[in-house]
């Protein structure tokens, strides 16, 4: 062999040898493996996984997004009688400390949200109405109570009507009060509620209400609107009217309606009104401060 050969060889075996040193070094004796026992002294940081996140899933009926428009509609109103709208189906039971009010334009109203508009809910009106107590509430829909009748007496059932409304269609307040009115006990309290906690207040100790053949309405209904009126019994003091009207009149005083009102009288004791609950002057001055949409409700 050759300087230029004995060369080559020498350097071939360096790089043999280097190469044998590299791997005294990464794999230690023994192992048979490329992968190292951890060592349980040492602590090792990792990095937990994302916990997934789940998308919410709406709650109640779909949400309706399309456009529609007052014409051809019937208005709630207290004269409305709207045949597709239905009575309120749990008379008994709590609202849920929301009132509702349309926006400019007005709302739609379905008798059911899986359906088409059936009436108009207009911001404002003469007679009130328009602020309306919630009675369910879901992300895209609110159950209310409403005024007018779904007919009237004597041709159908004139009960507390109801329906539904898109949230998108109104302005949502809350509402900590309501009126509890008790036939037998011959009470009316005003509750508070609070949190949790219901302040309760009896306001009335005695009333007129209605007789057997014109009763008072049972269930729940709302403050539909407050106004001075010129009838000499309320002597100067204002009319709470209700949502709900009369169970056995069509009609009364010249009038397509027979609403229930709380109004003052002086004979004001016993079961002797054609429905409305007559009460003194004190009472009426913290009734006319309730707002609109307020819930009323009456037991037996």
């Amino acid at each position: 062999m050759g300087t230029r050969g004995a060369w080559i060889a020498g350097a071939a075996a360096s790089v043999v040898m280097a190469a044998v040193i590299v791997a005294a070094l990464v794999w230690p004796r023994g192992e048979t493996n490329a992968i190292a026992t951890p060592d349980p002294t040492v602590s090792v940081a990792t990095t937990p996984a994302p916990t997934p996140t789940a998308t919410p899933t709406p709650t109640g009926p779909p949400a309706n997004e399309r456009a529609y428009e007052a014409e051809g509609l019937p208005t709630v109103d207290v004269h409305a009688v709207i045949p597709e709208l239905p009575v309120d189906d749990a008379p008994d039971a709590m609202t849920v400390g929301l009132t509702a009010t349309p926006h400019d334009a007005g709302a739609p109203v379905f008798a059911d949200p899986t359906g088409e508009p059936v009436a108009w809910l207009l911001p404002e009106q003469r007679y009130g109405g328009t602020t309306v107590p919630v009675v369910e509430i879901h992300e895209a829909w609110a159950k209310v109570l409403l005024v007018g009748r779904q007919a009237v007496a004597g041709e159908g059932d004139p009960s507390q009507l109801s329906g539904w409304i898109r949230t998108a269609d109104v302005a949502m307040a809350s509402n900590d009060r309501r009126v509890e009115v008790d036939l037998s006990e011959r009470t009316i309290d005003l509750v508070t509620i609070d949190g949790d906690d219901a302040a309760r207040e009896t306001i009335a100790t005695d009333f007129a209400s209605g007789t057997d053949e014109t009763p008072t309405p049972l269930g729940r209904s709302f403050v539909m609107l407050t106004e001075q009126v010129s009838f000499a019994y309320t002597r100067g003091h204002e009319m709470i009217y209700l949502s709900v009207q009369s169970p056995t009149l069509a009609g009364f005083g010249g009038q397509s309606v027979a609403v229930t009102a709380f109004h003052y009288h002086d004979a004001r004791t016993g079961e002797i009104s054609n429905g409305c609950l007559r009460v003194s002057a004190d009472v009426i001055e913290r009734l006319a401060a309730l707002p609109a949409g307020t819930p009323v409700h009456v037991t037996a």
